[in-house]
């Protein structure tokens, strides 16, 4: 019992490391994002900066997950709290479902009245986004199938870059053909995916 219980600690605590830089990285990019979109008036990078605070929110559930998963079960509690854990997950997967439906109606907002973008600086700050999401996923990879929680910070992460691909070739689209429904279209197909790869994971 000793053993087992020390070979837990160093992927624990570079787990906690994990969550605490990728909810740091996120609420960075949260504020340069939202401030781009209010400097240009941008509603695209608004509803991005409002879909990558939905990370915060995940990441933030994550680790308080995956720290209740490690108190060792008590007498009132003879199974611990890895229950919480799926709870967890399920809720994750509910925020995620959630920031999908405001990207699907906004879509379809913008696909009868086109709003005008400054597709430059929506796809550099979104190109941005890409990298962000990427590293903090990177930082859950080697780890995200030993722990359900793990995986859906992971997953959910993944998702948003994604998200903000799709964003930049808007944004590259709007900038050089100036067809801003095409921010709507690459919205929804970004949608479907993500509903998905949450379905199915």
């Amino acid at each position: 019992m000793h053993d087992h219980a020390h070979s837990h600690t160093p992927v624990s605590g570079q787990l906690n490391r994990a969550f605490l830089i990728g909810i740091g990285l996120n609420l960075l990019f949260v504020t340069v994002e939202a401030a781009a979109g209010v400097a240009t008036g941008s509603l695209a990078l608004l509803s991005d900066a409002g879909h990558n605070l939905s990370d915060v929110a995940s990441l933030g559930l994550s680790m308080v997950a995956f720290r209740l998963a490690r108190i060792p079960p008590s007498s009132r509690y003879t199974y611990g709290y890895r229950k919480s854990t799926i709870l967890i997950s399920l809720l994750n997967a509910v925020i995620l479902l959630v920031a999908v439906g405001a990207i699907g109606y906004e879509a379809f907002r913008r696909l009868r009245h086109p709003v005008p973008l400054q597709g430059g600086t929506v796809a550099i700050v979104a190109g941005v986004g890409i990298v962000v999401n990427t590293v903090s996923a990177l930082l859950f990879l080697k780890d995200k199938d030993k722990d359900l929680n793990v995986k859906g910070a992971y997953l959910h992460l993944v998702a948003d870059a994604l998200v903000s691909l799709g964003t930049v070739v808007a944004g590259l689209i709007i900038l050089y053909a100036h067809w801003y429904w095409i921010d709507a279209v690459v919205s929804l197909a970004v949608m479907v995916v993500i509903v998905i790869s949450t379905w199915g994971s």
